[in-house]
């Protein structure tokens, strides 16, 4: 991560309190001119980096990801030390052609090593470029995965439990771009569950904010399915592109509609739904009183839902096209208003650190920005755990290069507002 001036600034102190274990701060100090090492303190571990000589440029040290042979070695315990770095750095290996071994996977967790949905996201990687994956079994910390060419074609995912079908999409999205023809990626388990994107964001914050990159996808949701069954399915149909665009995305605008959706699902009454969707329209109410908020009370088909779940997902668009979310799943105990005025307050500090995309959009953009052919530009708030994390394998792997500032428009000055920039590496696709 650099300063315009390409050098890692002295002091700059990142705080993430928004995702599950990543309570803390994060902050990097520069080496003196000459040094061998500068240190990249992440929640209280220091990560080592090799300088290259006058540029600060960071090469694989001690624990960062450091080439043994030809093979890439990662440390899953790091930083954000969860499934995200094994689905960036296992994508980015696909993508690239560089064989991976990840080791401390998700030792940052209460439960280290492989679960259902991580080891469903690998086999699937595996199985769509035809390459060869060693060690991935429930529960092991130790992988190996050999990248083959990428193809298209029909795949699937189940995780056989309610392991999030959109952590699958992430991980399998970036690489089926790059494949030399379209493909189809069926994807099973839960739609809307707890630690994970809802499919609802990924419908209405992601997809439109993502295909700015200039690609697009269809999902088509067959069945919902929920804490602790699954039992969800997902369509996603991608076609290829040659290269990925750069994006743009700094100017908020005003924001000129709020809307949403509060469902319930299973043997739980319509209720639920209104009384989540008013509590969250009162809430809002209090702080935003000149917009009308739209929030659909639903009940989904029995047909077309998988066991019980409710939630509620409230969506701010501005005038440039930005998107913010605010979300919360329903819980077995958890009075409904109490959900609903959980996903608006959660909108509501979105909207309030002057960024263009929310906490949660952040990080899914970082590997697309890596990827694409010219320099991009995200307006954020507080920059998360997450994001840091997803920079940091970006900058080792692919060799993207990142600044993360503050911002310095004079509308930002008394908020927790930065920009993160890069210069992508242009991928391009062999096959087009």
């Amino acid at each position: 991560m650099r300063t315009a001036a390409g050098r890692v600034p002295w002091g700059i102190r990142f705080h993430s309190n928004s995702f599950p274990g990543g309570a803390g701060s994060f902050s990097f100090r520069r080496a003196r001119p000459g040094s061998a090492l500068s240190g990249l303190r992440a929640c209280g571990r220091l990560v080592f980096c090799r300088l290259q000589q006058g540029r600060g440029r960071c090469r694989p040290g001690s624990e960062a990801p450091a080439m043994e042979g030809q093979r890439v070695e990662v440390d899953g315990g790091i930083m954000e030390g969860g499934g995200q770095i094994l689905r960036v750095s296992t994508a980015l290996s696909c993508l690239l052609g560089l064989p991976l071994r990840v080791q401390k996977i998700r030792a940052g967790r209460s439960t280290p090593g492989l679960r259902p949905q991580h080891l469903s996201g690998l086999e699937m990687v595996r199985d769509l470029c035809g390459g060869h994956l060693e060690g991935a079994e429930i529960g092991s910390t130790e992988i190996t995965f050999t990248p083959e060419k990428i193809r298209g074609g029909v795949h699937t995912a189940d995780t056989k439990t309610a392991g999030s079908v959109c952590l699958l999409m992430q991980v399998s999205m970036p690489c089926v771009l790059f494949a030399a023809s379209p493909s189809e990626l069926r994807l099973k388990g839960g739609t809307n569950a707890e630690m994970a994107p809802q499919i609802d964001y990924t419908m209405m914050v992601f997809k439109p904010i993502a295909e700015k990159f200039g690609f697009t996808f269809n999902c088509d949701i067959k069945t919902r399915g929920y804490y602790p069954k699954g039992g969800g399915e997902v369509i996603v149909r991608v076609s290829p592109v040659k290269r990925l665009d750069p994006i743009n995305l700094t100017d908020r605008g005003s924001v000129t509609k709020i809307y949403g959706r509060a469902f319930v699902a299973g043997v739980l009454p319509l209720k639920v739904a209104k009384d989540m969707a008013a509590a969250a329209v009162r809430c809002i109410r209090k702080e935003i009183r000149d917009l009308y908020v739209s929030i659909q009370p639903v009940q989904e088909a029995r047909d077309q839902a998988f066991g019980n779940g409710s939630g509620i997902i409230i969506v701010a668009e501005t005038s440039t096209g930005c998107l913010f979310a605010g979300s919360s799943l329903g819980k077995r105990g958890v009075n409904a208003d109490k959900v609903g005025i959980e996903a608006a307050e959660m909108l509501l500090a979105n909207l309030r650190h002057g960024g263009t995309v929310d906490e949660y959009l952040q990080d899914q953009l970082i590997i697309f920005m890596a990827l694409a052919n010219g320099i991009s530009r995200i307006k954020t708030g507080s920059v998360t755990l997450h994001t840091q994390t997803a920079i940091h394998f970006a900058e080792q792997l692919a060799k993207a290069k990142f600044t993360v500032k503050k911002s310095e428009e004079e509308e930002d000055a008394t908020k927790d507002t930065y920009v993160i920039e890069c210069e992508g590496i242009g991928m391009a696709n062999p096959h087009l």
